[in-house]
C-alpha cells in the first residue's frame, strides 16, 4: 500500500521517478475533465463554427488530415484517435499552450488515455486506462506505474491557424463540437489566465529571461534541447533559415502571421516538436539553448 502523501486522485505515486510533492491536484477528480474517446469529424466547409485566427492542433498522417480546435482541447485535454489503423493519442494543456501528439503504442500494446487531474510542473499528466500509469506530457514519457520510464514516440503536429492549416490542408476533416458533453466551446475558460503573467501552479525551475508566457518552439533531438522564442523569430525577420543540432542539421519554418513555427529534418520531413509558454519548456528543460537572433 502506498505510504500516506503517496497517492492522489487514486493515483500510487509510490514509484514515481519525480517527487510526489511536485505533483499537485489541479482541481478536477480522475477524468473530471472528460477524454474524447469516439471522436465525430466534419469537413472543413462544414466547420462554420471555425474562424481564421481559431488556434488548432493539425496533424497529417497515413494520408489523413485532421485538425482539433483549441477550443474543444480547453475543454477535454485529450483525444483518443485512430489513424487509419494507429491508434493515435491527441493531449493538449491549457496551462502550458502545450499540443503534442504521440502515437498511442508502447510496449506492444495500443493505450488509451484520460485526464488524470494531476499536474507536474505545471503541465497535465496523462494516465492510460489500462494500467493505470501517469504520464507526462512534456516529458513523453511515464513516471509512475508499471510502464514507469515508457517513452511514447511523439508524432509531428502543426499548432496553427485554421486558416493556416486549411489551406495546407484542403481535405482536412475537423473534430466536431458534437462531443457528446454540454459545453460553451464559443468561449475558453483560459482567457484571463493567457493574458497575464501569473501561473496557477509553481514550478521546480524558472527562468525571466523571457516572459512567462512568451511562445517558444521547442526541440529535444540527438540527446540535446533548445528553445527558439517567437521574439527572437521576429527579431530576425528570417521565415527560414538553417541550424545545427548535435551534429545534424535542421531547418526551422518560421510563419509569423499564424505566430507557427515548425522544425525538418535535412531531408525536409517534418520533426515533432512543441510550442510551448517559456515558463513550461524552460520548467522541464533548464538545461536548454536558447537560439538568439543576429538582429539583436
Amino acid at each position: 500500500m502506498a505510504a500516506h502523501g503517496q497517492t492522489k486522485n487514486g493515483f500510487d505515486l509510490s514509484n514515481a521517478s519525480v517527487s510526489p510533492d511536485e505533483i499537485r491536484r489541479g482541481g478536477p477528480p480522475r477524468d473530471g475533465i472528460p477524454s474524447i474517446d469516439s471522436p465525430k469529424f466534419v469537413s472543413g466547409d462544414d466547420a462554420e463554427f471555425l474562424k481564421d485566427k481559431d488556434r488548432v492542433l493539425g496533424v497529417f498522417r497515413n494520408g489523413i488530415a485532421k485538425a482539433y480546435p483549441i477550443r474543444i482541447l480547453d475543454y477535454h485535454e485529450i483525444v483518443n484517435d485512430q489513424f487509419g489503423d494507429e491508434a493515435i493519442v491527441v493531449s493538449y494543456c491549457p496551462l502550458c499552450y502545450t499540443g503534442i501528439v504521440f502515437s498511442a503504442q508502447a510496449a506492444d500494446f495500443n493505450f488509451t488515455f484520460g485526464v488524470s487531474g494531476l499536474l507536474y510542473n505545471s503541465d497535465v499528466l496523462l494516465y492510460d486506462r489500462q494500467t493505470g500509469s501517469l504520464w507526462s506530457q512534456i516529458l513523453s514519457r511515464s513516471i509512475s506505474g508499471q510502464l514507469k520510464g515508457t517513452a511514447l514516440p511523439a508524432v509531428p503536429a502543426s499548432h496553427t491557424t485554421w486558416r493556416d492549416w486549411s489551406a495546407r490542408h484542403p481535405d482536412t476533416i475537423v473534430l466536431s463540437t458534437d462531443t457528446g458533453y454540454r459545453r460553451d466551446y464559443r468561449r475558453s475558460p483560459y482567457l484571463g489566465y493567457t493574458q497575464t503573467g501569473r501561473l496557477m501552479f509553481p514550478v521546480e525551475n524558472k527562468n525571466d529571461e523571457y516572459r512567462n508566457k512568451s511562445l517558444v518552439l521547442g526541440i529535444t533531438f540527438d540527446g540535446q534541447t533548445r528553445a527558439y522564442p517567437f521574439e527572437e523569430l521576429e527579431a530576425q525577420e528570417m521565415q527560414q533559415f538553417n541550424d545545427v543540432i548535435g551534429d545534424k542539421t535542421i531547418t526551422i519554418e518560421w510563419f509569423e502571421s499564424d505566430s507557427f513555427a515548425r522544425v525538418l529534418d535535412d531531408k525536409g520531413q517534418e520533426l515533432p516538436s512543441v510550442i510551448a509558454f517559456w515558463f513550461a519548456w524552460y520548467a522541464f528543460h533548464p538545461d536548454t539553448e536558447i537560439y538568439r537572433a543576429s538582429a539583436r
